[in-house]
């Protein structure tokens, strides 16, 4: 169940991230000129409802359906989410991630279907009606019937969430966002929940807090900075290097091994989140778009004008209240123990050639890869092996692959995506001594070679 949730999360952020950019764009504008902004200028807020209502959206569904057909499946994407878009007076997030990855599936069906089935010199005229008639009628369809469907959905979602809000009661979602990221299913709550929530609640309000819930790198810095002062062995050694890297880098996966190595920490983390929520809650504190990735510098950058303490001052209260529940649960823990995650042998059976390139995986290709991707070139670099490292998505991770450096629990996806590659499995991503072995496989094979 979890690895299915996982995969759900991984294709959600495959969608929303490489967007981040246009939502941070959008943030912005809404930030510097609304009448409460920093600078209020009406004739250049015109702009602020037709990127959130249609640009957004748009680029979500050429997303999800690129990942699922390529250029082809974007464009029968883009043209479906319009008519959603168009058809709603609310953004269309939610049903940018549904119909998107629908057209994608869709004219990939099609092409599958008339493959080789088509008479010769006949095939740009079959692949382009084809689309375009598919991708008029999804744009229909969204229009009449998917855009007012979600928008009612998309309105309920925002009501729940806000009178759970006015209740008292949103510090407890932290009870399912803590342990959810530890499980690396993050993306499908923060992508797929709290942010379309945030930028509908921005758009009215110019900040939300929603953006603050998962993204809040406070629990995380505790829950290190106990592991620095209390822990053992290698747990301890790493453990400053990954609170750099987690909160001024913002992958938050640096600290879910440490949980794992120790379950029982997940109560830090949990305090930590209730407090900073609890705080949020109180001081009325919000960020004016998606913080990604979830970096303390990002949380300053997206912090509305006159609404810096509010954050600051939740994020420091949850990093104090996590190292405090943490600290005694370190200090009494035994030495490294081994991650409960399903890691096969780290160091697979060498090739006769060494590899024309390594890919570095992680769920959406944006954080843990891109850092694995950086050791990984400084290690090759310093043994003198000249190899193509690249990073990838999960969803994205070619057929053809050679080897594939991903984290344990990605590692039956990758099997099953590109079953011809060499994996090798690492359960933290720095200090972590696979990249060692693979260093030593790729000498071997060259001295073979």
């Amino acid at each position: 169940m979890s690895a299915r949730l996982q995969e759900f999360g991984a294709f959600l952020a495959g969608m929303v991230i490489p967007n981040i950019g246009a939502f941070i764009a959008w943030g912005f504008l809404a930030a510097m000129f609304i009448p409460a902004g920093w600078f209020p200028n009406p004739r250049l807020a015109a702009l602020i409802d037709p990127v959130i209502l249609y640009l957004l959206p748009i680029l979500i569904g050429f997303t999800g359906g690129r990942l699922v057909h390529g250029i082809r499946g974007g464009v029968v994407g883009a043209v479906a989410t319009m008519g959603v878009a168009v058809g709603s007076s609310v953004p269309m997030f939610l049903g940018a991630m549904a119909v998107g990855p629908l057209a994608g599936w869709l004219i990939r069906a099609f092409d599958r279907g008339v493959q080789g089935r088509v008479p010769a010199g006949f095939e740009m005229l079959v692949s382009n009606f084809s689309a375009g008639l598919l991708g008029l009628g999804l744009m229909l369809t969204g229009y009449t019937l998917a855009g007012p469907a979600v928008e009612g959905l998309t309105t309920a979602l925002g009501a729940g969430a806000n009178a759970i809000s006015k209740a008292g009661f949103l510090p407890l979602i932290a009870l399912i966002i803590e342990p959810a990221k530890v499980l690396f299913v993050n993306n499908a709550i923060n992508h797929g929940i709290l942010s379309p929530l945030g930028i509908a609640e921005a758009k009215v309000t110019g900040k939300s807090i929603f953006f603050l819930l998962e993204s809040n790198p406070g629990p995380g810095v505790g829950l290190l900075a106990a592991y620095a002062l209390f822990g053992k062995g290698n747990a301890r050694s790493s453990s400053p290097g990954a609170i750099l890297i987690q909160f001024f880098g913002g992958i938050h996966e640096m600290y879910f091994p440490y949980v794992l190595m120790n379950p029982l920490t997940i109560l830090a983390l949990i305090a930590g989140g209730f407090s900073a929520a609890s705080v949020f809650v109180a001081t009325h504190a919000g960020l004016v778009a998606t913080p990604s990735p979830g970096s303390i510098l990002a949380e300053i950058a997206m912090s509305p004008k006159g609404g810096l303490l509010p954050v600051i001052l939740g994020i420091g209260v949850s990093a104090l209240v996590s190292f405090a529940v943490a600290a005694p649960i370190v200090s009494r823990a035994g030495g490294d123990a081994p991650l409960p995650v399903p890691v096969p042998a780290a160091r697979p059976e060498a090739a006769a050639r060494r590899p024309r390139s390594i890919l570095f995986v992680c769920e959406a290709g944006m954080g843990s890869s891109v850092m694995g991707q950086s050791i990984l070139k400084r290690k090759l670099r310093d043994a003198r092996l000249e190899v193509h490292v690249d990073h990838s998505s999960l969803s994205e991770l070619p057929p053809d692959t050679e080897v594939v450096v991903a984290h344990g629990s990605l590692v039956s996806r990758v099997k099953e995506l590109a079953p011809g590659a060499r994996i090798y499995a690492v359960d933290q991503f720095i200090g972590t001594p696979v990249y060692d072995e693979l260093i030593k496989d790729l000498s071997a094979a060259a001295d073979k070679g």
